[in-house]
């Protein structure tokens, strides 16, 4: 599993007009090809009656499938600078759409180009853009004299906490970066004086807004 990394928060959309043509691009999440195709087949269904339904893809960790499908615009013109502008910001598991009403203008080449990697850049900054970043969970064992010191200290420092269970001793449960487990066991050892029980547990992503 990555550490981190940058994709869409989820399904948006953006219409714009270039030169009298419509372009409305449609961005999601898609973790599998499967998913990435259903979707492109899902706006193709809904704009049957389009000039064109162009799309591209990047799904994997080290982005091993990506796809770019241009729909009847000339060759390289539509879906490989869709699939160029996810690679410039770094995208992960997301597909875009971008349909196309003609507007009786040619664009040529280099204007479609522009177009359609325009249309692209302007739906993923109308959906919105996460980082995910790796975390695991570590439970904090402890009696209750330390309960009011440590809670205190977790929830001004840069570490999450999740959730407090009580029963003959106190659980702690926080959220670590994973690059930052052993500072934080280090940390909470010192806090404690060493009488403590830490236990990791599962590791999920946490997202943060950019």
């Amino acid at each position: 599993m990555l550490k981190r990394y940058k994709t869409v928060k989820g399904y948006g959309e953006f219409e714009l007009i270039i030169q009298k043509s419509k372009f409305i691009a449609y961005v999601e999440r898609t973790e599998t090809e499967e998913a990435a195709v259903e979707f492109i087949n899902k706006i193709k269904k809904l704009h049957r009656s389009a000039t064109h339904n162009c799309s591209a893809y990047l799904i994997g960790e080290h982005d091993e499938i990506q796809k770019a499908n241009d729909d009847g615009e000339p060759s390289g013109t539509a879906g490989v600078p869709m699939l160029e502008v996810l690679k410039k910001q770094g995208l992960k598991d997301t597909t875009v759409v971008v349909t196309r009403y003609f507007g009786g203008i040619k664009l040529g080449g280099g204007g479609l180009i522009r177009a359609y990697g325009k249309s692209t850049s302007e739906g993923l900054k109308a959906t919105g853009i996460v980082e995910r970043i790796l975390h695991k969970e570590i439970i904090i064992t402890i009696d209750y004299t330390l309960l009011g010191k440590i809670e205190n200290e977790v929830r001004n420092s840069q570490y999450l906490l999740q959730k407090i269970s009580y029963s003959d001793q106190v659980d702690i449960l926080i959220l670590v970066p994973i690059d930052k487990i052993k500072n934080s066991l280090n940390w909470i050892n010192e806090l404690c004086g060493g009488q403590v029980n830490l236990l990791k547990g599962d590791n999920f992503y946490k997202e943060i807004n950019l």
